[in-house]
């Protein structure tokens, strides 16, 4: 009769470290997390906290951190400083683990990756405060999150079961285009956030562009998006792609709601909670069109 060794529990080091399961859950932490930002920088524009504190990387010329002599608003802008050390984190448990459970070179390099862009954030939000929130530097400091959720949801893919769906070569084309402008729509947004009232200090100049004219090729082009993203969807029921019509049908829901919010809030001046309703959406939008991007390859399904 054979005897089995007793297997030895895993230490509470490896199961926090050191597996694929530990792995992707740090991925999915760097994801949340750098959604979450987005949202947090929103709350420091529309409180009007941008220069709570008023210079970088301190928060006063006398102090590093916020005190009630700076007022409230330097309480929440020293706040969302303080959360990039939260990122900074995760990003760095996110790499002990990418080493510790030897996972494949391509995952090691993208955490890595996405922990260089942490600080990299953090010094792009400084010159913000140091060029007293130029509109074109703080539009920087979303699309560098934008991209960081992007390397976010590849890793957290690379890190399930890293299987792409299989695409013929029109539907993976239509798949790239929505991709990039879906990219090109966001940094139109950008923009015009930068000519909208909500600068994060009323004394701060915005970027001199019309507002409206902005705001139309912004939702032209997201409707160009939906389009392509409805005619992907008929193409995947027709072929029958189940797989891609479940990534298609995330993304459409996603631009949807996210469409419903962006005309409400222009329509109703911009009211505080329906912008940062707005702001969850960036991060969800992103998310789902990462995921239909690094999620479909050319070739033809089984």
């Amino acid at each position: 009769m054979d005897v089995v060794a007793p297997t030895t529990p895993a230490s509470f080091k490896d199961r926090l470290f050191g597996t694929r399961r530990a792995l992707r859950g740090w991925s999915i932490a760097n994801l949340v997390a750098n959604c979450g930002i987005i949202v947090t920088g929103a709350v420091v524009r529309l409180t009007g906290s941008g220069l709570g504190c008023d210079t970088w990387p301190k928060c006063s010329a006398e102090s590093y951190t916020a005190h009630p002599a700076l007022g409230w608003h330097s309480y929440v802008e020293f706040g969302n400083r303080t959360l990039t050390f939260v990122l900074l984190a995760i990003a760095i448990a996110t790499v002990v683990t990418a080493v510790c459970s030897a996972a494949p070179q391509r995952e090691r390099f993208l955490s890595w990756l996405i922990l260089a862009g942490i600080p990299f954030q953090g010094v792009i939000g400084g010159i913000t405060v140091l060029t007293h929130l130029n509109p074109w530097v703080v539009a920087l400091h979303l699309l560098l999150s934008v991209l960081l959720i992007v390397w976010c949801v590849q890793l957290v893919q690379w890190t399930g079961d890293g299987e792409q769906v299989p695409v013929p070569t029109l539907q993976r084309r239509i798949v790239q285009a929505i991709f990039w402008l879906m990219m090109f729509a966001l940094w139109l947004g950008t923009v015009v956030t930068g000519a909208g009232p909500n600068a994060g200090d009323e004394r701060v100049p915005r970027n001199g562009m019309d507002i409206e004219f902005v705001a139309r090729a912004h939702a032209w082009t997201i409707w160009v998006v939906v389009a392509l993203t409805v005619l992907l969807l008929v193409q995947a029921i027709t072929t029958g792609n189940t797989r891609l019509r479940t990534l298609v049908l995330w993304l459409l829901a996603a631009e949807l709601v996210q469409g419903a919010i962006g005309y409400a809030q222009y329509f109703n001046g911009l009211p505080m909670g329906l912008v940062i309703c707005h702001m969850i959406g960036i991060g969800l939008v992103t998310t789902a069109v990462s995921w239909l991007y690094y999620g479909t390859r050319k070739g033809l399904p089984a």
